[in-house]
């Protein structure tokens, strides 16, 4: 079992960091981390609270927090979607501010697509967007040109997780195989 105590110290940890603080309200704080913890003990990973997991890793690997829309929404608008994180004069003023979801639409339609259940009275309704399964998707090595960061996945992330370069400095790496013959 998780402790809520055990998710507190990882998410000050990454905060101090990375130079952030955690939510200055200490009962919306409560809520997000009792999420990150019962998502983690769920789906086995600590997914966003704030969004809805796939329960499949390969589709989450972005909103596995601090997601891969943290830094550049704390950036931008002086706190993360969900308001776990914010920039320090967010904190200071307490006022946290509304923060637009950057996740683009088809990881969240392939969420909603693995996540639907069908019920007796209503079957859900997809977004008609190709919502692809774990099987088809395809994953690609990428390295951050400005440090050497590799990492295995379908997309780079946003901002390098070692040194804050932008998403424009991963680039993919291809292998050829030499045919012996």
């Amino acid at each position: 079992m998780i402790t809520l105590e055990k998710v507190r110290q990882r998410a000050e940890s990454d905060a101090k960091t990375y130079g952030y603080f955690l939510n200055p309200d200490p009962e919306f704080l409560q809520n997000l981390l009792e999420g990150l913890r019962e998502n983690e003990e769920r789906y086995g990973y600590p997914s966003c609270p704030c969004r809805l997991a796939s329960v499949k890793l390969e589709i989450d690997r972005d909103i596995i927090c601090p997601c891969d829309y943290r830094d550049p929404d704390v950036a931008e608008y002086g706190a993360c979607y969900c308001g776990l994180y914010v920039r320090k004069d967010v904190y200071e003023s307490k006022a946290v501010p509304p923060v637009p979801e950057r996740r683009p639409l088809e990881k969240q339609t392939r969420s909603y697509a693995f996540t639907s259940r069908p019920t007796a009275e209503k079957k859900p309704q997809v977004a008609t967007t190709s919502a692809k399964a774990p099987s088809e998707i395809r994953k690609k090595l990428w390295y951050c040109r400005q440090c050497g960061y590799v990492v295995f996945r379908e997309d780079p992330p946003y901002i390098c997780p070692i040194c804050k370069a932008k998403r424009e400095m991963f680039a993919e790496i291809t292998v050829q195989v030499a045919e012996q013959g």
